[in-house]
């Protein structure tokens, strides 16, 4: 029998999820911009992927300039809100900071970067100059951050765009598969929405596009294509019993978390199967939600982990422990999960092996599959002439996001297999000034 525990009230939930980098204050955000040193060449803007210039929106907020420091913000990255909350800033831009190099914290630019985003959309300022029609019109497949980047580009050269939704609230992952402690959902939807209303492309939601029928109709109907749709399903491990009530993809997980945390029973012993940064969100997630015991296992050892150390840190905070060398060779249980059989294993001469003899077993209540999400081949066969690597990644030109049927363009994970919410944006605006370019050359 599965053992649960009852869903935590509300304001429990909250406080368990709060931000894990809640807004500045003005105060805050004055003396915390008076620490930049304003580099030239500063490597934080060469390490964020949209390229925002960084020390120039610093300074703008230290000079009390909050609305030129928004515009500088999202004229180089149209989710600069969501961006700044859910980035690996830890890697990416703070990750980069000179003062790491003097053993000093880095500049707070995540922060920063949402204290004056934030100001923007609840003044609803607008940055943008849109084109006059030019009478085409470009068909938007999903409405995630590459999406959402590539129709912002497009109707800044005055192209009708319409966005196609499977789902019934846009944003992808950055509301589906983010931990609720680095954006809540009414921060994801509402940077959206200040962004459809100053730029006026239109959603249609619950139109998920997937038969050749569909996508011959699009071609018919606009002049171009974008392919923001991300990735599929939670990928098999292919072992005995996963077929098991509460064997759970992450990703399907922590959209549950999300959208229902406050309705959800709890299991009170997880194990997350997997080591890159899903992995931690699940299992950190787990222990806030209320579970007694969450177990990360990885096959391989915790310095090949893919996940960043700052993510593994941050699950453990939460009392998340962690098993290295060990590989799950059947989730064990009758209609329920009981419990997950481990295979020891090792790496020799650079080559992973499992270690016979090495059995051993650990009781759970629910198992989280960490283990990579499903590639949509399947939908993408649909569209003639289109081709996928050998991993079913979609093939673009990288300079355009053009693909090999010249009237799509695509971004995001579908291209790159998993990034993040910051380069699903980079690739979106760029396939919008490839699209533009390629309907120009056109005319």
């Amino acid at each position: 029998m599965t053992e649960v525990q009852s869903p935590r009230p509300r304001q429990e939930t909250d406080r368990i999820f709060k931000p894990i980098k809640p807004l500045m204050s003005s105060t805050e955000a004055y003396y915390e911009s008076s620490r930049c040193l304003f580099c030239y060449d500063a490597p934080c803007t060469l390490a964020c992927p949209t390229s925002i210039d960084i020390p120039l929106f610093i300074r703008q907020i230290n000079t009390g300039n909050l609305t030129g420091a928004a515009r500088t913000i999202y004229h180089s990255n149209y989710l600069g809100n969501t961006c700044g909350k859910v980035c690996p800033t830890e890697v990416l831009c703070e990750g980069a900071c000179v003062f790491n190099k003097m053993n000093i914290h880095p500049i707070g630019i995540g922060r920063l970067q949402n204290f004056a985003t934030n100001q923007a959309i609840i003044d609803r300022q607008e940055f943008f100059n849109i084109q006059a029609p030019n009478g085409r019109s470009v068909a938007v497949i999903g409405a995630g951050p590459s999406g959402v980047a590539c129709s912002c580009r497009l109707r800044e050269e005055g192209y009708r765009v319409d966005i196609y939704e499977a789902r019934n609230n846009p944003s992808g992952l950055a509301l589906h598969g983010v931990a609720p402690y680095k954006i809540t959902n009414e921060e994801a939807l509402m940077e959206v929405e200040f962004l459809r209303a100053q730029f006026g492309f239109r959603i249609f939601y619950n139109r998920r596009i997937e038969s050749p029928e569909e996508f011959r109709k699009l071609e018919s109907s606009y002049d171009a294509v974008f392919l923001g749709i991300g990735l599929g399903h939670s990928a098999e491990i292919r072992i005995k019993g996963e077929d098991k009530r509460n064997c759970i993809g992450a990703t399907e997980f922590i959209e549950q978390i999300r959208t229902k945390r406050f309705a959800m029973p709890v299991a009170r012993k997880v194990i997350v199967l997997g080591g890159g940064n899903t992995a931690m969100d699940a299992a950190s997630e787990s222990a806030r939600a209320g579970a007694e015991d969450v177990i990360i296992a990885y096959r391989r050892s915790q310095k090949e982990m893919k996940a960043y150390q700052f993510e593994f840190d941050l699950a453990r905070v939460t009392g998340v422990t962690g098993i290295f060398n060990v590989a799950p060779v059947e989730i064990t249980g009758e209609e329920n999960v009981s419990g997950v059989k481990f295979i020891r294993t090792e790496t020799v001469n650079g080559k992973f092996r499992s270690i016979p003899g090495s059995e051993f077993s650990i009781d759970c209540d629910l198992v989280i599959k960490a283990t990579g999400q499903l590639k949509q081949t399947t939908m993408l066969s649909g569209i003639a002439g289109l081709q996928t690597d050998e991993t079913g990644r979609i093939i673009i030109d990288p300079a355009t996001g053009q693909t090999t049927n010249p009237k799509y363009f695509a971004g995001g994970d579908a291209v790159n297999g998993g990034a993040e919410v910051v380069n699903a944006v980079a690739d979106g605006k760029t396939a919008g000034t490839g699209i533009h370019g390629y309907l120009s050359n056109l005319s």
